[in-house]
C-alpha cells in the first residue's frame, strides 16, 4: 500500500476531466479546496502557501498565490482516492511534468522513463537540497460532501533526496512501518518515506 501511495507523488496527479464514469463531477468551492489542500501542511506553513486547484470545468489553476515556497494541490474529485499534497517549490518542475504526462495517459513506466531522460538531458531539474512533501489520502466515500470533512485520512510524509541510497544515508530501502526508509534509491526522485500508522479526521 505504501508503494502505491508513493506513486501518487512520483507520477503526479492527472489534469481533471469533467466526468467520472457517467456521473458529472462537482468541484468543491474555492475556499474549501484551499482549506483542504493546506491542511496537509504543518500549521505554521498553511497561511502563506500557494494553492493549485480546480475550476468547475476541471481545469487546474492557481487558486491562491503564496510566499513561503510551498505549493499545495487540491483534491481532484475525478480520482478514486481523496488526496491532497503540499511540496516545496523546488519540486514543481518534476511534479508539473508528471501531471502533464499523466494527462497524456502515459503508464507509470513511461512516466518514469521520460522523466529520467528529461533529467539526463538537462530538461528537468531536480532540487539540489532535500525537499519536503506532505500529503494525506482517504477513500472517496469517506468525504462528507456537505462539509468537506474527511474521515480516516492517512498521512504520508516524503523528503526528496535525489540519488540517495542506503549507503549514503544509512536508511533501509525496505518498507518500514512508520518509516523512515528510502524509495527509489539511486534515482533522481529518490526520497525518504515516513508513513504514520494512525489515521485522522480532517475538517477543512
Amino acid at each position: 500500500m505504501m508503494r502505491g501511495a508513493a506513486f501518487i507523488v512520483v507520477a503526479g496527479l492527472s489534469l481533471a476531466s469533467a466526468r467520472l464514469g457517467a456521473q458529472l463531477v462537482s468541484y468543491a468551492p474555492v475556499d474549501r479546496q484551499i482549506a483542504a489542500a493546506v491542511s496537509s501542511l504543518p500549521a505554521p506553513l498553511r497561511a502563506n502557501a500557494t494553492v493549485l486547484g480546480y475550476r468547475q470545468d476541471g481545469r487546474l489553476v492557481t487558486l491562491r498565490r503564496g510566499s513561503n515556497g510551498m505549493i499545495c494541490l487540491a483534491d481532484d474529485p475525478t480520482q478514486k482516492m481523496f488526496h491532497v499534497a503540499c511540496y516545496h517549490r523546488s519540486l514543481e518542475p518534476f511534479m508539473a511534468r508528471g501531471r502533464e504526462l499523466k494527462a497524456q495517459h502515459k503508464s507509470r513506466e513511461a512516466i518514469d522513463s521520460i522523466r529520467l531522460s528529461d533529467v539526463k538531458a538537462g530538461r528537468l531539474t531536480m532540487p539540489s537540497k532535500p525537499a519536503a512533501l506532505y500529503q494525506y489520502f482517504a477513500p472517496r466515500d469517506s468525504v462528507d460532501a456537505a462539509t468537506g470533512a474527511v474521515n480516516g485520512a492517512s498521512y504520508l510524509y516524503v523528503v526528496y533526496m535525489p540519488y540517495a541510497t542506503p549507503q549514503t544515508t544509512g536508511l533501509t530501502a525496505n518498507p518500514l512501518e512508520g518509516g523512515p526508509w528510502i524509495m527509489y534509491p539511486g534515482k533522481p526522485w529518490a526520497h525518504i518515506m515516513i508513513q504514520p500508522q494512525k489515521t485522522a479526521r480532517i475538517v477543512p
